[in-house]
């Protein structure tokens, strides 16, 4: 019987929160009761933003947390190569063309086409301002423009001659629809690379059977499975959980200044008090953003 396998993939760009261990205990909830591997990937591919520190809290954070995970840390900046050569393959099918636009000159066109007539009919968030320039104008350009790769996404599904669908645990199938997709950058000017291509790539080399990740992330599934599809990687069954919330009905997120787990650590917090109120079903994070993390230890400690 093959392995089963999911995988809990942070990125340290900053440090951890309450949802972001939610969503860790998730994954190993699921590994546990399915009998599978849980892998940790550090997601750090962006080095604008990640920080080698924030790498090192998450790994003690797990730790703390009681998360253990199956054989060695994967660290995406450590696998450039990998994502490279996954582009090249979408470069030599033709189905990338470099994007010289800035996101103002992208929102300044989306508006001009929402006046247009017709604009009901469009659903492509990126307006295809680059996609039908002559090739020797494109390479003119690229010679002093700064640019990313964009997928095409109507000539990726017209190659295909396919359909595309995605599967979660209960077997029910969700198929790929290309009109709601727009055509989605696959290496950004930046990174040289993006997370779409990366995480596709990490998923076929370590063998993902099965990903367990927040329904926030469900609209990257479709992009996902075209992209595996257009480089023959395999197609692994997808599992959306529920986010972790506010009392506000607010997602938990970093730009939110959520409780992080660093600073319920220091304060003397239970890992096992704060697992056990995170896995309570349809648990909220009842405690307001300015909350002290010694305040919360207390508050959480006297309802257990």
């Amino acid at each position: 019987m093959p392995i089963k396998r999911t995988r809990f993939a942070p990125s340290p760009t900053g440090l951890m929160h309450v949802g972001n261990a939610f969503a860790a205990l998730q994954c190993q909830h699921w590994a546990l009761s399915n009998d599978a591997e849980l892998l940790l990937r550090i997601e750090d591919i962006d080095f604008t933003r990640c920080r080698p520190e924030y790498t090192q809290t998450i790994i003690e954070d797990l730790q703390w947390l009681g998360i253990t995970w199956h054989g060695k840390i994967r660290q995406q900046s450590q696998h450039l190569t990998c994502y490279q050569q996954a582009l090249s393959k979408l470069q030599q099918l033709e189905l990338i063309y470099p994007c010289f636009c800035t996101r103002s000159q992208i929102q300044q066109e989306i508006k001009s086409m929402a006046s247009a007539p017709h604009s009901d009919d469009m659903h492509d968030p990126y307006p295809g301002i680059c996609r039908n320039i002559p090739i020797i104008k494109r390479q003119q350009r690229m010679q002093h423009e700064a640019f990313a790769w964009r997928l095409d996404v109507k000539k990726a599904c017209q190659t295909l001659h396919q359909s595309i669908y995605w599967l979660d645990e209960q077997g029910n199938q969700y198929h790929v629809q290309a009109e709601t997709l727009g055509d989605i950058v696959v290496a950004r000017k930046d990174i040289a690379i993006s997370y779409h291509l990366a995480v596709i790539v990490d998923d076929a080399l370590q063998g993902i059977s099965h990903i367990i990740r927040g329904e926030d992330l469900r609209s990257s599934t479709p992009i996902h499975r075209l992209l595996q599809t257009l480089l023959g990687l395999p197609a692994p069954t997808y599992q959306h959980h529920r986010l972790m919330m506010d009392s506000h009905g607010n997602r938990l997120a970093k730009r939110n200044q959520s409780t992080t787990l660093k600073s319920l650590r220091e304060a003397g917090m239970s890992p096992q008090i704060l697992r056990n109120f995170l896995m309570s079903k349809d648990a909220t994070w009842p405690f307001a953003y300015d909350s002290s993390a010694s305040a919360i230890v207390q508050q959480l400690g006297r309802r257990t």
